[in-house]
């Protein structure tokens, strides 16, 4: 993920919504991937200050209740943003806690919408696209006379459904140590679920992408639940980390497609995050053994960072041969893979209007 700068100079990160050192207030243009600094127009629109000349914008109509930052074009029929206008169905709002975990779900939401414009993925909505458009609703355990109706975090033929309470931390901590999870996040599971979505939308359809991917990740025609099953029954093989990139990988040819295709950007968004810090060099280039060779350094030295502080290692696996050319599959598939994890020259310069 990119920073971004001020008018005033003032250092940016995503998700600002203000500027802490002149107090100016910032949204986000999610195709230019770019936080800019905002002024007000008299027709109480806003300009974008780090676009000089661009057309008005305003804010996302999700601005006040779910604290989205991102911006639409003042002409947009949409009221709402890139992100929100992809969420079909929200939690009941007069619940208790449920505000909370639906602007978190939409924050990581907004995260992975980066992911997808960065690597130049198609972004759709239904009414854009009634037959591959993606949806995403998040929904909560439903209490019934019979018991609990819980929701199942998945993904069905372009919709994807979280269960809120994986944004309750104390919830989500206590599955990812019942599930023996190295990591559970918000982001992960949206991350994830996106695989599932667009193995729908690059490889269902697509004969040679459908045997490369029967190739490397398995065959996924056999049986899921049974597969799934078997896995939550008998846990994974005990050489899985050799061939899979997790050990929930290695259930079904699916999940070993989706847990690749999280890991993916994953990597490659922390790889941009650490060049535009400086802490690589840029590249200009897609070798992707290369990133991995780049990763794998940098990921022990945050493992090493973390330890400093005593914390647990925040990537603690090793990326085999057998898991680079499944990574290399999902690479070969990006529009633009030279692009993935580099940095674009997205600072704005001191506008004469600050």
């Amino acid at each position: 993920m990119l920073t971004y700068a001020c008018t005033c100079g003032n250092r940016l990160f995503f998700g600002n919504t203000r500027c802490l050192t002149c107090q100016r207030p910032l949204g986000f243009l999610p195709r230019q991937r770019l936080l800019t600094p905002l002024a007000h127009n008299d027709d109480n629109t806003l300009h974008a200050l780090a676009v000089p000349g661009a057309p008005p914008v305003r804010r996302c109509a999700n601005h006040e209740a779910a604290g989205c930052d991102w911006l639409v074009d003042a002409d947009d029929p949409n009221a709402l943003c890139l992100a929100c206008r992809l969420t079909a169905i929200i939690p009941d709002l007069g619940a208790p806690q449920h505000r909370l975990y639906w602007q978190r779900l939409e924050s990581a939401k907004r995260y992975l919408l980066c992911d997808l414009v960065r690597l130049g993925l198609p972004i759709a909505d239904r009414h854009q696209d009634p037959q591959q458009g993606l949806v995403i609703d998040f929904l909560a355990d439903q209490r019934t006379p019979e018991g609990v109706d819980q929701i199942t975090t998945g993904h069905r033929g372009g919709r994807i459904t979280i269960n809120i309470a994986e944004a309750d931390d104390v919830h989500r901590e206590a599955q990812r140590v019942l599930l023996g999870e190295t990591y559970r996040t918000l982001l992960g599971h949206l991350r994830h679920e996106s695989g599932h979505y667009y193995w729908m939308r690059l490889i269902e359809s697509d004969p040679a992408r459908l045997a490369a991917f029967r190739e490397h990740f398995g065959d996924e025609r056999d049986d899921y639940d049974q597969a799934m099953d078997r896995y939550y029954q008998h846990g994974p093989a005990p050489d899985w980390s050799v061939h899979h990139i997790s050990a929930y990988a290695s259930a079904h040819p699916w999940e070993d497609w989706a847990e690749t295709w999280a890991r993916y950007l994953h990597i490659t968004d922390a790889l941009e995050t650490a060049r535009d810090f400086g802490i690589i060099e840029e590249t200009d280039n897609g070798d992707l053994a290369a990133e991995l060779s780049r990763w794998n350094e940098l990921s022990q030295t945050l493992n090493a960072l973390s330890r400093s502080v005593g914390v647990q290692d925040p990537y603690p696996f090793a990326i085999d041969d057998r898991v680079a050319e499944k990574l290399a599959v999902i690479h070969s598939l990006m529009p633009s893979p030279g692009n993935a994890g580099r940095v674009s020259n997205a600072r704005p310069s001191p506008s004469p209007h600050a």
